[in-house]
């Protein structure tokens, strides 16, 4: 990476902890083979003093900010604008600063469906999704799936109620195209018959609980294309379950974040990224930490 000067713009990663962030040098790796005079820094920052180091950042020479775990929901609060879809999410985890003002994104949806599209050449225009989890992540899938066209929308969930509520401003704020699924096996084997997409957005599988499943292996139909937001290990459980069960495809975690990072990219410079640099090094850099 090039000595950063005066002149150098600043993109920095807020969040805490940020030690296994793959992030930096994706992006400082494209920054260099573009010959652009950017720097991307992670920047360790607790709820209680997040005002005072955004504040201070965005007098800086700063281009724009990634936001992840804990902050992208108090976040907003600081800032000038928020794009549509970041705001019907309710989660922001891109932020540009141009002329002194801020704006937030979320791209973390835009990150799901650029993997779905590229890495098993299928659409999200009609096809239904099942969704397992609540969280975060789901939320911005879900009403990135729900902007995009997808026909059917179904949220399933450990706790009932949070599912009901995600279902419901979906269907009030975007359009009439979500509902709620029970846990239990029986209603979940009678949605996926349905369904095109199952997607796990759930922790269920993370590192070091590599060997548990998000449901039950039977209801891995082979219709169905499986996709799993854990992205380390690189290829999980139920990734590995969809194989043996003749699953169409699958989609592992990586690609939303290498997708998700690509768009943010494109929103800070108004340059197009070298995917296949991110991607290099992302692959790279889990599979060393898999091998320590």
């Amino acid at each position: 990476m090039h000595a950063p000067t005066v002149s150098t713009k600043l993109v920095i990663l807020l969040g805490n902890p940020l030690g296994h962030s793959i992030s930096p040098p994706m992006h400082n790796r494209v920054f260099e083979t573009l010959g652009m005079d950017y720097c991307y820094l992670p920047v360790e920052v607790n709820e209680d003093n997040l005002d005072k180091v955004f504040s201070g950042l965005v007098r800086m020479n700063v281009a724009g900010f990634n936001v992840t775990i804990p902050h992208k929901i108090r976040i907003m609060k600081y800032l000038d604008e928020l794009d549509p879809l970041a705001a019907t999410i309710g989660a922001v985890n891109t932020i540009c600063v141009k002329d002194g003002r801020t704006k937030g994104y979320n791209t973390d949806g835009q990150g799901f469906s650029r993997s779905l599209a590229e890495e098993t050449r299928s659409s999200v225009q009609g096809k239904r999704f099942f969704l397992l989890g609540c969280g975060g992540a789901v939320r911005a899938i879900a009403m990135t799936l729900a902007f995009e066209g997808a026909e059917k929308i179904i949220i399933c969930n450990r706790t009932a109620a949070k599912a009901q509520a995600l279902v419901a401003e979906i269907n009030a704020k975007i359009r009439d195209c979500a509902e709620v699924v029970e846990q239990t096996t029986d209603s979940q084997a009678k949605a996926l018959q349905t369904s095109d997409v199952l997607i796990n957005g759930t922790s269920v599988g993370m590192h070091p609980k590599e060997d548990e499943l998000p449901l039950d292996k039977s209801l891995l139909l082979p219709h169905l294309t499986v996709a799993d937001i854990v992205y380390n290990p690189l290829k999980t459980r139920l990734l590995c379950a969809a194989e043996e069960q003749g699953c169409r495809a699958i989609l592992p975690g990586l690609g939303m974040l290498i997708y998700q990072g690509a768009a943010a990219f494109k929103l800070w410079t108004g340059v197009a990224p070298l995917i296949g640099e991110m991607t290099e090094v992302a692959y790279a850099l889990m599979a060393k930490e898999q091998g320590k």
